[in-house]
């Protein structure tokens, strides 16, 4: 494993949970090394697959995203919550995206659980009922559909009086969100309109996508996913 850069994320090309990692990487100015792994199949022997061992050696439970801190001892972490923290404490050490109060410290740390409770497991839910699972299980699709609107209501609910989730700037709690945020209308259907149903998340999602480390990784996204593509048309060819 090459250690050029700071660190080292296991990540997944289209998936959303190492690209969140990213985001406040990328927000903090510091380099970062992407190993792309797969996710489905039965490949699981094989160092390529997120469950393989080139992966797991490093996060027994097998998911992205895993983070290595070549600068720390080669410090290993995983689960992005924890990872946000993390980063924050060590690295944003002028508290440019997160604070120093326990008290606002500990409403960040609230947004994060919930969007490692509440926004990432209901949309994942919805995103496997919908396309990967053998079955078609209408009330659970329906189930999380609802779900993904619940947690939509949730952040209008606070959005719609301030303008950022906690202390009046952007913040970490804000930018862990935006990733899952893209996969609305392939949950919701294409007739879901973001700005009108939900107006101030609309607004506030528009404004972090916009932001410098955020819209940095979403064209690195766009630029592994090109690329992804690419090898998946001449592998087919």
């Amino acid at each position: 494993m090459s250690h050029g850069k700071h660190f080292t994320l296991f990540s997944s090309v289209r998936a959303p949970n190492g690209w969140k990692v990213a985001n406040v990487l990328n927000a903090l100015g510091l380099s970062f090394e992407p190993i792309f792994l797969e996710i489905g199949g039965n490949t699981s022997d094989s160092d390529s697959h997120v469950k393989g061992p080139l992966h797991t050696k490093y996060n027994p439970n097998g998911r992205i995203p895993t983070l290595i801190d070549h600068k720390n001892n080669d410090f290993v972490l995983w689960e992005s919550g924890a990872i946000y923290l993390y980063l924050i404490d060590k690295y944003d050490t002028e508290h440019k995206f997160s604070f120093s109060t326990p008290e606002e410290r500990a409403q960040l740390t609230q947004w994060l659980f919930f969007q490692a409770s509440g926004q990432g497991p209901y949309l994942g839910q919805a995103s496997w009922f919908l396309r990967y699972h053998p079955e078609k299980v209408p009330s659970a699709i329906e189930r999380y559909q609802n779900e993904t609107r619940r947690i939509l209501g949730v952040l209008e609910s606070v959005l719609s009086k301030q303008e950022w989730l906690v202390g009046g700037k952007l913040t970490v709690a804000d930018m862990i969100f935006v990733n899952y945020n893209k996969f609305l209308n392939f949950i919701l259907g294409d007739d879901f309109d973001f700005a009108k149903e939900f107006p101030a998340t609309f607004a506030w999602h528009t404004k972090v996508s916009e932001s410098e480390g955020v819209k940095k990784t979403f064209e690195q996204q766009a630029k592994a996913l090109a690329a992804q593509e690419e090898k998946e048309k001449a592998a087919k060819a």
